[in-house]
């Protein structure tokens, strides 16, 4: 099989093709052709060694991705030949609460990710991949996806009508926004680009902010909401932005941590969280149970994740290039095979 490996620590320069040898099937297994993967900002921590428990060794990276199922160990029952498959972010965190053993290992981090034209893993690290995308798009819901819909309706616990901010238009925040309007919740979103914003409004954002022209964009936030401020804001920034988001949040409403673009060192004052009544919470993906539950809802409601634009296999490394320097509205996909 051909593959990419990294060297977690390097650099994009690191980033080469190889071939690997096949190797027998466990009982419980599945051998999978990779369809698509797609890039997330979690894939460039890997490749910078700024990530937990990184290998020394060299890795198949990406996390994100969608195949088919083309073999079966013979003690499988929940896939056959012929399915299209997505991985689960943590192989071992099927449902419950998040533990220290469930979330050990991550595709493309710990153990073999998806880029590569066939995958190995066990039946209970994949779900069925949603039957009204195509690859591509299937192949963006394992790490963004996954993680808004946890951040919105597990860990965020909106219901529909609620008030949710979401902060800049990098993935997260856009698979947030069309999950949060197909659940209907009023959302609010910020950039620093009115291009983006308009962007962000045609996929039926209800009100923009400007964090550029608005410096305290927490002020704008709390004027279009009539004063009261936000039920939810899934946070991304970190450092620089949970300030402004709690001074957002409504009394009873709660803050959802899933990034520290911004910065990781957060000073948080006890009376705003005290005061208020407000949560604050902190996320990591979610289980395979709740990515059943996406995929499910994904599919009821006939949604279609946002691509930015695919690269070929051979141009791996032009889609990591464009994913970093280009600031795409969407996801960046890499086409593994038909």
């Amino acid at each position: 099989m051909d593959a990419y490996e990294i060297m977690p620590g390097g650099s994009l320069s690191g980033l080469r093709k190889t071939s690997r040898p096949t190797v027998p099937l466990p009982a419980h297994g599945l051998r999978i052709r990779m369809l698509a993967a797609s890039l997330n900002a979690r894939d460039l921590s890997v490749m910078c060694g700024q990530f937990h428990a990184l290998p020394s060794h060299p890795l198949i990276p990406l996390v994100d991705g969608c195949g088919e199922v083309v073999e079966t160990g013979k003690k499988v029952s929940r896939f056959r030949p012929g399915d299209r498959v997505i991985p689960a972010y943590y192989p071992n965190w099927t449902d419950g609460t998040i533990s220290a053993q469930k979330t050990a290992i991550s595709f493309g981090a710990q153990v073999d990710g998806t880029l590569t034209t066939e995958m190995l893993g066990l039946e209970e690290a994949f779900v069925r991949a949603p039957a009204h995308l195509d690859a591509s798009e299937a192949a963006t819901l394992c790490c963004a996806g996954l993680t808004a819909w946890n951040a919105l309706f597990v860990m965020g616990a909106a219901r529909p009508g609620a008030r949710v901010l979401l902060l800049g238009t990098g993935n997260v925040s856009l698979m947030a926004l069309v999950l949060a309007k197909a659940a209907g919740l009023f959302v609010i979103i910020t950039s620093s680009q009115d291009g983006r914003l308009q962007r962000a409004s045609d996929l039926g954002a209800d009100e923009t902010v400007n964090y550029h022209l608005n410096p305290d964009w927490h002020d704008e936030v709390l004027r279009l909401t009539s004063g009261n401020g936000v039920d939810l804001v899934v946070e991304v920034g970190g450092e620089r932005t949970l300030p402004h988001s709690l001074k957002a949040t409504a009394f009873g409403g709660r803050v959802v941590v899933v990034g520290r673009l911004s910065g990781g060192d957060i000073a948080v004052s006890a009376g705003t969280l005290i005061g208020g009544g407000r949560s604050l919470n902190g996320l990591t993906a979610g289980s395979r149970t709740m990515l059943e539950d996406l995929v499910r809802f994904v599919e009821i409601n006939r949604i279609r994740p946002i691509i930015d634009r695919s690269f070929a296999f051979e141009n791996a490394a032009d889609a990591y290039e464009h994913f970093v320097s280009e600031r795409p509205f969407g996801k960046v996909s890499i086409t593994i095979g038909s």
